[in-house]
C-alpha cells in the first residue's frame, strides 16, 4: 500500500464523514465540490474536507481507492457514497438524510 493510500485509508476509517474535494470547505475550487459542501452545510453535518489539490499522490490514489474516476468523493463511516451527482440525487430524494440517520450522524437541517 502506498503512503497516499495509507493516508486515505486512515482518514476514511477515522472520520465519520470525509469529503475528498478540490479546495477546502471554506473555499471550494470547483463547482462540483462546492455543491457537495453546500449540501453538507445545509444539513449541518460535521465532516472533514481534504483538499486533493494539495497532494498529487492523494489526488490520484483516491480514484484508485474508490474505483471512481472523479472528485469530489464522499465517504460516510468508511463507506464510499459517491460524487457530486450521486450525493445531490440522494439529498433531493431524502436518501442522504436517511443514510446519516441510519449511521448515527447528527443532521441539523437548516430551515
Amino acid at each position: 500500500m502506498t503512503d497516499a493510500r495509507q493516508v486515505i485509508d486512515n482518514e476514511v476509517k477515522s472520520n465519520d464523514v470525509v469529503l475528498f474535494m478540490k479546495g477546502t470547505p471554506q473555499f471550494p475550487m470547483c463547482g462540483f465540490s462546492g455543491q457537495v459542501v453546500q449540501i453538507l452545510g445545509y444539513l449541518g453535518v460535521s465532516y472533514k474536507g481534504i483538499n486533493v489539490l494539495e497532494d498529487e499522490g492523494i489526488r490520484q490514489s483516491i480514484k484508485d481507492y474508490s474505483n471512481w474516476p472523479t472528485i469530489p468523493q464522499l465517504y460516510v463511516k468508511g463507506e464510499f457514497i459517491g460524487g457530486c451527482d450521486i450525493t445531490r440525487e440522494m439529498f433531493q430524494t431524502g436518501e442522504l438524510q436517511q443514510l446519516f440517520a441510519d449511521k448515527g450522524i447528527a443532521v441539523k437541517q437548516s430551515a
